[in-house]
């Protein structure tokens, strides 16, 4: 079979296309011929060597994936051939909130992940994916949605007539818009793109805004609001402070991402005293999540947003499309 492999190191150089055997499942295992998959933030960073987990190389990278069972192993009961499944991206994280060592049990980095043409997980591990989408759509399904389904559905009890502010337009954030509609929540978007902005007009944007134009969209945001109820926020370092501030009192903050850095010099947190306000990090959702997303958006006929798709040999330029950050809206997916 076909397979990308992180080979001797980190960087883009060492992914390469290679050859290798088919994998054998065995007890409790089974066998998918992988379709689709999508690229995260995640795989960048674990492509970059900027993870804090340990990387056994070679190693197969990209976390999400969809396909369909060809074989299974001895005991399997929660599946059958021929049906159409993705990994959740912790394989062990089945219900309830995160436990220590969650990250250890990954797909795409510390775990070999789904750039192959087969691959073999646990039963526990997979869902069943929604039948009107497509391979490429439910790609996109394992991290951007869930972390977005988790965070304003799940965790952040979002609710129909409440107000949530999107960041830029990546796969989480769109996910964030849809979600929020299905909710009958409004949602606000920014983005330094009108073009993109326009986009989430279409989508069902609420409000948008432009940050390039407005630096600060937090007070553009309080003042259409009074103060918004849910923030996804996927920039990190030099956003979070804009977003707690942008809060209803008692508003929730979700930390799903940090595209502008880690680290939060002298910060005061006077702000989080004063708004009351929760906030809350992200380790994507568990298997429950994932099974119950997928019901609400077959409910909804949802179809998730794809930029670009691109075959398994090209899988370098999906990447470098990837890092150049702001040149893409909603999901970048792979072909396998």
């Amino acid at each position: 079979m076909k397979a990308i492999q992180l080979t001797n190191g980190f960087g883009f150089e060492e992914l390469n296309l290679t050859e290798l055997d088919i994998p054998t499942p065995g007890p409790h295992e089974v066998l998918i011929r992988m379709r689709a998959a999508s690229l995260n933030y995640r795989d960048l960073v674990i492509l970059s060597g900027l993870m804090p987990i340990e990387i056994k190389f070679p190693i197969i990278p990209l976390s999400d994936g969809a396909g369909e069972i060809v074989a299974v192993g001895q005991g399997v009961t929660r599946f059958q051939v021929g049906h159409r499944v993705a990994g959740n991206l912790q394989q062990q994280f089945f219900a309830g909130n995160p436990r220590p060592g969650v990250l250890e049990d990954s797909l795409g980095g510390p775990l070999n992940g789904v750039a192959a043409e087969y691959v073999v997980l646990h039963e526990d591990g997979i869902v069943h994916i929604p039948d009107h989408l497509t391979w490429e759509e439910a790609a996109t399904l394992p991290i951007a949605a869930l972390t977005a389904w988790s965070m304003l559905i799940e965790y952040g009890g979002l609710q129909a007539g409440d107000t949530v502010l999107l960041q830029e337009t990546g796969g989480v954030s769109i996910f964030g818009l849809q979600f929020a509609l299905m909710a009958g929540a409004r949602a606000i978007i920014t983005s330094s793109s009108n073009a993109k902005l326009e986009q989430a007009k279409a989508l069902g944007a609420w409000k948008t805004i432009n940050y390039s134009e407005v630096p600060d969209w937090d007070k553009a945001a309080l003042e259409l609001t009074g103060g918004v109820d849910h923030v996804l926020d996927v920039g990190g370092a030099t956003t979070m402070v804009k977003s707690i501030n942008a809060l209803r009192i008692g508003g929730t903050l979700s930390m799903v991402g940090f595209l502008s850095g880690l680290t939060i010099p002298e910060y005061d947190v006077t702000s989080i005293l004063q708004k009351a306000a929760t906030i809350r990090g992200s380790q994507v959702g568990n298997r429950d999540h994932f099974e119950k997303m997928n019901r609400v958006i077959t409910h909804h006929r949802l179809h998730p947003v794809i930029d670009r798709v691109f075959p398994l040999d090209r899988i370098g330029e999906a990447f470098a499309l990837l890092a150049e950050g702001k040149q893409y809206f909603g999901k970048i997916v792979v072909q396998i």
